[in-house]
């Protein structure tokens, strides 16, 4: 992929995320200095790609789970912002004890990303944002709810395989083994604590994700969890 391939996606990513509409090849040609033909043409190469797609609707373009993969996998830096941490770190800090901590950063980490947020503490299961969950477009129809319901059933099988995985874990759309159709990003951060050596949270929502702050985000609070559990 060329650079400004590069750059053409990581915008079409970036625009779809806030939104949720196709992005036309005229909005992209309002950002860059280059003739709509030229956005056009690398629209197509993105589109052959897999990195992009189109709906029946729209003449605009969305990104497809292997083109947000892409994404993450080539963004330099993956940040929130720090009155966005500052607000995380002031909720978790302020609640007290242990347990009482993993339920504010749930809540907190749903009201900043839109996104079901849940988290787990020894035998504790913790959820927060389910309205805001399904809030969102993608989930509209009983279909997609339903595909959601099943990856929510199905938490214990991401949590084995994040526990031999990296600090953090993503897993876009197709990614998922369950729930493969409901258009689902899931993201893990794991943290050890003195309830468990092995404690996570996480959010769940839609393919379309601000990444480079939710990422970041999900990390900061497992970190920020680990370090204040284990002082406390």
């Amino acid at each position: 992929m060329t650079p400004r391939q590069n750059q053409i996606l990581n915008t079409i990513i970036e625009t779809y995320a806030i939104s949720a509409e196709p992005v036309s090849s005229a909005v992209l040609s309002r950002q860059f200095n280059y003739s709509p033909a030229t956005i056009r043409s690398e629209m197509a190469n993105l589109e052959k790609m897999g990195l992009i797609t189109h709906t029946h609707t729209s003449a605009g373009r969305i990104p497809t789970d292997q083109g947000y993969r892409v994404y993450v996998n080539s963004a330099k830096s993956l940040s929130a912002e720090d009155r966005i941490k500052n607000a995380v770190a002031k909720k978790i800090i302020s609640a007290g004890d242990g347990t009482k901590a993993v339920k504010a950063a749930t809540e907190v980490l749903s009201d900043l990303t839109r996104n079901l947020s849940w988290a787990t503490l020894a035998d504790n299961f913790y959820l927060s944002g389910m309205a805001a969950l399904f809030s969102q477009p993608e989930f509209a129809s009983a279909d997609s709810a339903f595909e959601v319901a099943r990856l929510l059933d199905s938490l214990d099988q991401w949590l084995e395989e994040a526990s031999l995985g990296e600090k953090v874990n993503i897993y876009i759309g197709h990614e998922n083994p369950i729930g493969r159709a409901s258009n689902c990003t899931l993201i893990i951060s794991r943290f050890s604590s003195p309830y468990s050596s092995d404690s996570y949270i996480g959010i769940l929502g839609p393919t379309r994700q601000s990444y480079r702050q939710v990422i970041d985000l999900v990390d900061y609070t497992g970190r920020l969890l680990e370090e204040e559990l284990n002082e406390r």
